[in-house]
């Protein structure tokens, strides 16, 4: 998944994107409304982790354009504020959930996965297409009933197909997921990721299709 923080304290900011570095997650880091608002036109993410006391402004104010705008991208609050008048308020501006700080790190990738998991419908965190299983907490991917190891952003690759089978992905559009806005892409990452995932389904149901000049499909084969 592609997360976006907006946080302006240096220390929490860099422990948080670490943490969910380490996780496989892809993550761009803001330090205020005007680099957020920089971010969300020009990219597309999975969750915002928004803070609210910021440089310039108070970070309810993006949260309310970002709402009437109709985008539906999920938002979690970190907040210093323990008021509960203040929860409310970032709940009814459209908040999918908030966290008070200070946090434990393990408390927040549950409250991500929690929003995610809503996001997508889905009761459990598990994804099947069909022989395919991958569970995104632990990484764990299965052929039927065998494992197979993936790297970080094979594993992203595959979370993004599975999410949506039959959908067509630019090249830009996998490079925009896959990859921070201070990540170093080569013109060719995204074929060579591609082809490693391919050689891992190349026993499964599931098949990528490259569609010349659009991009790359997955489809399942019965």
């Amino acid at each position: 998944m592609k997360f976006l923080l907006v946080e302006d304290n240096p220390d929490l900011a860099q422990a948080i994107c670490s943490r969910m570095s380490l996780a496989g997650h892809v993550i761009d880091h803001a330090a205020n409304l005007d680099e957020t608002q920089a971010f969300v036109e020009t990219g597309e993410y999975d969750l915002i982790l928004l803070d609210i006391m910021l440089p310039d402004g108070d970070g309810r104010s993006f949260l309310k354009r970002h709402r009437a705008s109709d985008l539906d991208t999920p938002v979690i609050v970190l907040t210093a504020r323990s008021e509960i008048s203040d929860r409310i308020d970032s709940l009814d501006l459209g908040a999918d959930d908030y966290i008070t700080k200070p946090f434990d790190h393990a408390e927040l990738e549950a409250r991500c996965r929690a929003v995610l998991r809503r996001k997508f419908g889905k009761a459990q965190t598990t994804i099947m297409v069909g022989d395919v299983t991958f569970d995104p907490v632990s990484g764990h991917v299965s052929v039927g009933d065998k494992a197979v190891t993936l790297r970080n952003r094979e594993l992203r690759l595959l979370e993004l197909f599975l999410n949506a089978p039959g959908q067509i992905f630019s090249k830009q559009k996998l490079t925009d997921r896959l990859f921070s806005y201070d990540d170093t892409v080569s013109e060719n990452a995204i074929e060579v990721y591609v082809g490693r995932l391919r050689k891992h389904l190349g026993a499964s149901s599931l098949k990528i299709t490259t569609l010349r000049g659009m991009g790359y499909r997955l489809d399942h084969h019965e």
